[in-house]
């Protein structure tokens, strides 16, 4: 099967990686030639994707459409030239559209009763400011003070929408739904560790969560996409707060890094699965529970002097990445990486029985990389008040 992935980040990373996975034949088109996934794939395009008429000829030569970018203007021209070409198309309009707003994320979840942070002014210090309409980490800012807030609403006042919510400290997890014609399956739970800056910088799989917990998470994304009736995919983030699961927020589109962790933990490649569909089984949760191996995804940045453990953004402006297997011990890496380059990024990708075993063989990578580059520094930073695996 040949399909198109739309869209060369970060996103269109995970795609390219995932549907060479399930053995397909990748076609990208992204106007940049030095995009991230550009070295991904087995074909490039490089054009606008606003260019309708290029766009559906193209998309008359594939099975398959993996839109793979954040644009709404852009998503639904895919959808347009995806509808005039008669090709399925892995993109939700309504679901997106809704989930690309904070503001109305946290309606839909008030009106449904899931449990969410307490919005401003009903809670106490900290909180969290963040933009409606950005993605993950962009723009995100903890406040702990009356001043400190009342300062960075003068800044930031004429730059559209906020979402200011209580801050909640815990462990973050995710959790992915498909749905297609009214059938939904939720697929296995990962956990997720931030940088400094907020955005996540590494995913383990299986997520350390009691099962019943598990259950309640899959709950709660069947309710969010049966009430949106997602017809594709969407990702669930929450923080367990005082042994309480809270959805910070939602996704609607095919999202990076997560998915990625799945495929190496389960063996399960969700793309594939929504490209053929789900099968004659009627179980919901049947991908939630699959037997599972520890799985290790994480970021790391090499400097002259020392490597650090970053978020998916160090991976985002580099040109474009390749994959290499058995990197210093690493499976499988997602990188920018030569021999003769001082600075360089790389996505790891380690697995082991269970995820202390995975964790053992992430650090014996590190020690091996850091060896062989003479490298004297191992930064791992995380936000404040918030869990790190203490890796290394």
């Amino acid at each position: 099967m040949q399909v198109a992935v739309l869209g060369g980040k970060l996103q269109g990373v995970e795609a390219c990686y995932l549907a060479k996975k399930a053995g397909w034949d990748v076609l990208l088109v992204d106007k940049n030639p030095e995009a991230p996934a550009v070295g991904m794939c087995d074909s490039f395009l490089p054009f606008d994707l606003l260019n309708k008429d290029k766009l559906t000829q193209v998309l008359r030569e594939v099975q398959f459409i993996v839109p793979a970018l954040e644009n709404k203007l852009v998503l639904d021209v895919i959808y347009e030239c995806a509808q005039a070409a008669g090709v399925k198309v892995l993109y939700d309009q309504q679901a997106y559209r809704l989930s690309a707003s904070k503001l109305e994320s946290d309606k839909l979840f008030a009106k449904l009763g899931i449990p969410a942070p307490k919005p401003w002014p009903d809670c106490q210090f900290p909180v969290t400011v963040k933009p409606s309409e950005a993605s993950g980490s962009k723009g995100v800012y903890q406040v702990q003070t009356l001043s400190e807030f009342n300062e960075l609403l003068e800044k930031i006042n004429k730059q559209g929408e906020w979402v200011v919510q209580e801050f909640l400290a815990g462990p973050s997890y995710s959790i992915e739904i498909a749905g297609i014609n009214n059938d939904y399956r939720t697929f296995q739970v990962t956990e997720l560790e931030m940088d400094a800056g907020y955005d996540c910088k590494r995913v383990l799989a299986p997520a350390i969560l009691a099962a019943e917990m598990v259950q309640q998470l899959a709950d709660c994304a069947l309710i969010i996409a049966k009430e949106l009736q997602l017809n594709g995919i969407m990702d669930v983030e929450v923080i367990l707060h005082e042994g309480k699961l809270k959805v910070l927020e939602i996704d609607a589109r095919l999202p990076s890094q997560t998915l990625t962790a799945v495929f190496k933990s389960t063996g399960l490649n969700v793309l594939e699965v929504l490209g053929a569909g789900f099968g004659t089984s009627k179980d919901e949760k049947e991908f939630t529970t699959l037997a599972a191996r520890g799985a290790i995804y994480e970021h790391i940045k090499v400097g002259s002097d020392k490597i650090e453990v970053c978020g998916e953004h160090i991976m985002g402006d580099v040109g474009p990445l390749h994959l290499e297997p058995n990197f210093f011990g690493a499976e499988e890496v997602v990188t920018n990486y030569h021999k003769d380059k001082q600075e360089w990024v790389a996505t790891l990708m380690v697995t082991g029985e269970n995820r202390d075993q995975a964790l053992q063989r992430c650090n014996a990578v590190i020690k091996n990389i850091m060896n062989s580059c003479g490298l004297k520094q191992y930064q791992d930073l995380t936000p404040p008040l918030l869990p790190n695996t203490g890796k290394y």
